[in-house]
């Protein structure tokens, strides 16, 4: 891989107009910050604790150690190929502008709208776990047994609060995930070393490669992988640091490195913290059917006593609130520039910047509004909003694959950036899209048997109904409207030109 720096912030935004976008955001993000909010976004703390217990019902220790490092390498595959196409494209727009750039406005529109889908419904399943988690907390705390309408009310203030922070300007956000990097480490030294030195009993390394199915599924293979999944969900949203491309400083170096580095990272910390709570786990099925309904709580409560639990699922409630606070940084960002290419309604709206934050503030409400309106059904079935959800990694990961597959197509017409893979662009391409097909196929298999209307796996149903909504909406509006760049932008004088680059 070879690298070059472009020089001073006058070269991004040089760099920028010549893309046919007019730079308005505010460039006040660090390589690190960059690094740091994908880092937040795919948060271990989040997804290796919410889905702990799905994992031991499918396949146990052994399926969740492997298929982390098997998920984990592949995954750091498809970014690093999506992280020299960022190189070349590092825009707000992220997925669906590169995909326009390569393959045309209707493979931008399909994976805008995916990109854009998942990131809704990762928000709303981020907040809405933090929510719950808050809820098990409550109880453990003062034996107030949580609702569905409580836990709503908690979701609709974890967004609001959310909101605010994100309005307060890109600065605010940077500090929060700056924070959110150490916070995510050290959380996962803490509850590895609390767990590891506590007096209780350990198990022994054998049990690491121990396989335990509760899934009702009769396939060894099918439990494999659907288990497989644990990381699957975790290892999503990386991509947030080329959402915030626009905000970043040596953005075509900064933002493929801040992708490649939040995988490696996430992928041993996660391993780490995966590892170490299995070895502390006390009663396998008790654990399982934690009356906490959070596994990971039923570890901390058996090793570590109720002050001790009560400590560590502070921290991991931060992470997850972190998480979401990432999140909705870019989405709006996503919105804003989804919005610039006039693909929304109201998009006039939605693309505004505030002069004084220099924040796409009404794109951060509507990220906001949006995932409380996607999370309502939970009042009234558990399953509806699985289904709205699920959407998350079945919609972004697919969205990350677009570009990858079509940059290969271009073949030597397409023209890389100062990060590149170089001569390992093709093999690792082509084995990063392979990936990309087989992963999001078994997003969509049947995880229980027997099959029920609470059971159901609705990841194919809403990858069906986000390409409908694809569909419907170029047909209906795409076509007329959809504009990746705005006649209007000015190109850069040679003046500036020789000044920035």
């Amino acid at each position: 891989m070879s690298h070059r720096r472009t020089g001073t912030t006058s070269a991004d935004d040089v760099f920028l107009a010549q893309l046919g976008i007019k730079p308005e955001l505010s460039r006040r993000t660090s390589a690190f910050q960059n690094f740091a909010i994908s880092v937040t976004v795919i948060c271990i703390l989040a997804g290796g604790q919410s889905m702990f217990g799905f994992g031991m019902s499918h396949g146990g220790p052994v399926v969740m150690l492997g298929t982390w490092i098997a998920i984990g390498f592949f995954t750091l595959l498809v970014g690093l190929s999506l992280a020299d196409v960022v190189s070349a494209y590092p825009t707000s727009g992220g997925p669906y502008f590169m995909a326009s750039k390569l393959g045309g406005p209707r493979w931008g529109w399909v994976t805008g709208w995916l990109n854009l889908l998942g990131l809704l419904g990762a928000i709303a399943g981020i907040d809405y776990g933090a929510a719950q988690f808050t809820g098990a907390f409550i109880q453990m705390q003062w034996n107030v047994a949580p609702t569905a309408g409580s836990t709503m009310l908690i979701f609709a203030v974890i967004l609001l609060v959310h909101g605010l922070l994100n309005s307060a300007g890109v600065r605010v956000l940077n500090l929060l995930n700056s924070i959110s990097v150490w916070w995510q480490l050290g959380g996962v030294a803490l509850i590895v070393g609390a767990l590891t030195l506590s007096s209780a009993s350990h198990q022994s390394p054998s049990f690491l490669v121990s396989f335990h199915n509760e899934s009702g599924l009769g396939s060894t293979l099918q439990v494999v992988l659907v288990g497989s999944l644990v990381a699957g969900y975790t290892f999503c949203g990386y991509d947030a640091s080329a959402h915030i491309a626009e905000e970043t400083t040596d953005a075509q170096v900064s933002a493929p490195r801040g992708i490649v580095r939040s995988i490696w990272v996430s992928w041993v910390a996660g391993f780490v913290l995966l590892a170490g709570m299995l070895l502390a786990v006390q009663n396998y099925e008790g654990t399982l059917n934690s009356a906490t309904g959070v596994p990971p709580a039923q570890i901390y409560l058996d090793v570590l006593g109720a002050a001790g639990a009560k400590a560590l699922m502070l921290v991991v409630i931060v992470a997850m609130l972190l998480c979401g606070n990432a999140e909705v940084g870019a989405s709006s960002r996503m919105i804003y520039a989804f919005s610039r290419s006039r693909a929304l309604w109201k998009w006039q709206s939605w693309q505004l910047v505030n002069e004084r934050t220099k924040t796409p503030t009404r794109a951060v409400w509507l990220s906001v509004v949006v995932p409380f309106v996607l999370a309502l059904p939970a009042l009234y079935s558990p399953a509806a909003y699985g289904a709205i959800t699920a959407i998350n990694a079945v919609g972004m990961i697919p969205a990350y694959g677009i570009p990858v597959y079509l940059a290969l197509r271009k073949g030597r017409d397409y023209r890389p950036g100062p990060w590149t893979l170089g001569a390992w662009r093709k093999p690792i391409g082509v084995i990063a899209c392979l990936y990309v097909v087989v992963i999001t196929a078994v997003f969509c298999l049947p995880q229980t048997s027997p099959i029920t209307t609470d059971s159901f796996n609705y990841a194919g149903v809403t990858l069906a109904i986000a390409l409908l909504i694809a569909w419907v909406t170029w047909q209906t509006r795409g076509k007329r409207a959809y504009q990746l760049t705005a006649d209007h932008i000015a190109q850069p004088s040679e003046a500036l030109i020789e000044e920035g680059i």
